[in-house]
């Protein structure tokens, strides 16, 4: 029994060996592979992270020049806002200054346009008159004209008379003498 006290712990002892010799083998291999593993993870990470901190930089860059672009546009458009509204203002302006000089040449037109229907009204006037006078007129010489000619033949015929007085005065002063 006493040997069976010392080599139960002996064959215990032999076997734990055996098994921690096979861990520690393998330990060893195993805790540098893990720390490769966490060296390769660690430096991964790292890679990943300057890859991401790269993206996040050209992803900024792009960001900046696109705000850039964005603020230009604005800008651009502002300022053709700002010249629309200056040229229509300016539009504005020169419309309402064309509408006043219209307005005045207007009144103008509509004072000369009165002034020449006076005048119209003058002439009209004036037409009536001298149209009732070549009427007049036209009546008076058609009258003396008859005149003329009635007294054209009370005038022959008084000369006729008178030469028929004169021939009977002649014959009567003939018979007179014979």
């Amino acid at each position: 029994m006493k040997k069976l006290y010392f080599l139960i712990p002996l064959i215990a002892t032999l076997a734990f060996y055996g098994y921690y010799r096979s861990f520690n083998a393998g330990f060893e291999a195993r805790q540098a592979a893990k720390v490769e593993a966490a060296r390769l993870e660690k430096e991964e990470a790292m890679r990943k992270e300057a890859e991401d901190r790269k993206e996040a930089i050209e992803m900024a860059l792009q960001l900046q020049e696109q705000r850039k672009a964005e603020k230009a546009e604005k800008e651009a458009k502002d300022a053709a806002k700002k010249e629309a509204r200056t040229a229509a203002l300016d539009a504005r302006e020169a419309a309402y200054r064309e509408q006043q000089r219209l307005e005045k040449q207007v009144e103008r037109f509509e004072s000369d346009i009165a002034s020449v229907q006076e005048d119209m009204k003058k002439i009209e006037k004036t037409k009536e008159v001298a149209t009732g006078e070549i009427a007049f007129l036209k009546e008076y010489v058609s009258a003396a004209q008859s005149n003329v000619k009635s007294l054209t033949s009370v005038l022959q015929r008084i000369q006729a008379a008178d030469a028929a007085q004169a021939a009977a005065a002649a014959a009567a002063a003939a018979n007179k003498k014979s």
